[in-house]
């Protein structure tokens, strides 16, 4: 749980950012948040969860 809301507030700021510095306009970025958004409700979200897990697991091991 601690992992998700953290890259959710991750990829957040990487949202904003792009949205401040011009290189994303607000239609695309409201369509990709919306696409996260249902994406969470499908039957995707416990593998995406999963790599995600295991990809940090790998990453720390290396740190």
């Amino acid at each position: 749980m601690a992992v998700t809301v953290s890259l959710v507030v991750i990829f957040g700021l990487v949202v904003y950012g792009l949205l401040r510095d011009g290189s994303l306009s607000y239609g695309p970025a409201f369509f990709a948040v919306m696409f996260g958004f249902f994406l969470s409700s499908t039957g995707l979200a416990g593998p995406i969860n999963e790599i995600t897990a295991s990809v940090i697991l790998s990453i720390r091991q290396y740190l």
